[in-house]
């Protein structure tokens, strides 16, 4: 866990009893919509609770803030746009978690996987790519880097990483995953991203394993057209989904999913908003009873096939738990009014966005805590400690 230096005391009971009560006091009893329905209140909470939300800009917006404070998101997500330097970030993110009030803590999260994915850098570390990770062949040294990368993180108040990448590199055709990958094989991917995500959680930062169920075979971008895996079941099985079932087994808090067309899996529907592909294969068939969230909502493999509304309805009842939304206030806003309509409309999308809420508390009470900036954020002295753990990927890369 992250050092006592940057969190407050805070008692959480883990009792499963207590977490209605909990949701329920997401809701701003003195917001303007607020319902005059116990019953009503508590979709409105739990329904806020499914959405991570994007922003633009150094300082937190208006409609996030008040967002968070209402309960209508229970999470952000920054990017390069929202960062300028250690102290600004960390200032944003003391913003985000002063904006929630007495409600549930709020993920607080970060594509930082090293590499070319990589949002947060100089003046901090610029970690190596995952292959020459992967390359280096050292489970400690993996382990190490990850939890370094997991401790930057947390000085500066992020809490969830959508790291690592455990999709396998076995197309050279393939851009946008290619050095993302830690390997072209499912040991190797699952040796060394695993040692990755373990270091994550030493520092208290919470793994992400993406992209299930694996888009290192393919040669379109799901950020700007919908990717084809042709495999069957059997190589399925045998390559893209091993990694996947190897972080199950360990316990990874949290899976996303891809958006790519699998007709072995659903002929019919990306595997995002499918419910063979997430409640069959994923929960049911490979026993995965966490959190799972969306990748990017506004990427064009879903996001030009579908308006937000469906994108929403789809997903929650292919078993997804968490909707990303990286962009566009519009969407997230909308997605959060679907969510609502659809719990008061059908008793069966109301338990699902309750057994999903369920989840992403649970989630929160095991890995959360209050934070405040520590100065130095960073110190000079880990970040040469951290210089020579990526030191040694290069020279373990380069000697081989």
């Amino acid at each position: 866990m992250p050092s006592s230096g940057r969190l407050r005391s805070h008692a959480r009971s883990d009792s499963s009893a207590t977490r209605p009560l909990q949701l329920q006091r997401l809701f701003h009893r003195n917001g303007p919509t607020a319902p005059e329905d116990p019953l009503d209140a508590t979709l409105t909470t739990e329904a806020g609770q499914l959405i991570i939300a994007g922003f633009d800009g150094h300082t937190l917006p208006a409609d996030i803030r008040d967002a968070l404070a209402e309960g209508r998101v229970g999470g952000t997500i920054l990017f390069a746009r929202n960062i300028k330097s250690p102290k600004q970030v960390a200032a944003l993110n003391s913003d985000i978690y002063a904006a929630c009030g007495d409600h549930p803590l709020p993920f607080i999260s970060v594509d930082q996987e090293g590499g070319r994915v990589q949002r947060i850098r100089e003046p901090l570390t610029r970690f190596p790519a995952m292959f020459e990770v992967g390359a280096a062949a050292d489970s400690d040294l993996s382990a190490a880097l990850g939890e370094a990368l997991g401790d930057e993180l947390m000085a500066l108040g992020f809490n969830l990483d959508f790291a690592p990448c455990i999709d396998i590199f076995t197309n050279s055709e393939n851009k946008v995953i290619g050095d993302r990958a830690f390997g072209r094989g499912p040991g190797m991917v699952s040796r060394f991203a695993g040692a990755f995500s373990a270091g994550l959680t030493i520092s208290g930062i919470i793994p992400c394993a993406k992209h299930f169920p694996g888009h290192g075979d393919t040669r379109l971008d799901s950020h700007f057209d919908l990717p084809v895996v042709e495999h069957d079941m059997k190589r399925l099985r045998e390559i893209e989904l091993r990694p996947f079932e190897a972080f199950i087994r360990t316990g990874v808090p949290m899976i996303m999913t891809a958006h790519l067309l699998v007709p072995a899996i659903d002929p019919d529907h990306p595997v995002t908003l499918s419910e063979a592909g997430i409640a069959q294969l994923l929960r049911v068939e490979m026993g995965y009873g966490g959190v799972v969230i969306t990748d990017d909502l506004e990427m064009a493999a879903v996001a030009e096939r579908y308006e937000i509304e469906e994108l929403v309805e789809r997903s929650l009842r292919a078993g997804v738990d968490i909707q990303l939304i990286c962009h566009t206030a519009d969407k997230w806003q909308r997605a959060y009014e679907h969510l609502i309509k659809l719990g008061a409309a059908d008793a069966r999308d109301r338990e699902r966005i309750r057994q999903a809420a369920s989840r992403v508390a649970h989630l929160k009470e095991h890995w959360l805590r209050p934070w405040e900036a520590t100065e130095p954020l960073v110190s000079a002295d880990t970040l040469r400690k951290h210089a020579a753990l990526v030191q040694r990927v290069a020279d373990s890369v380069g000697s081989a």
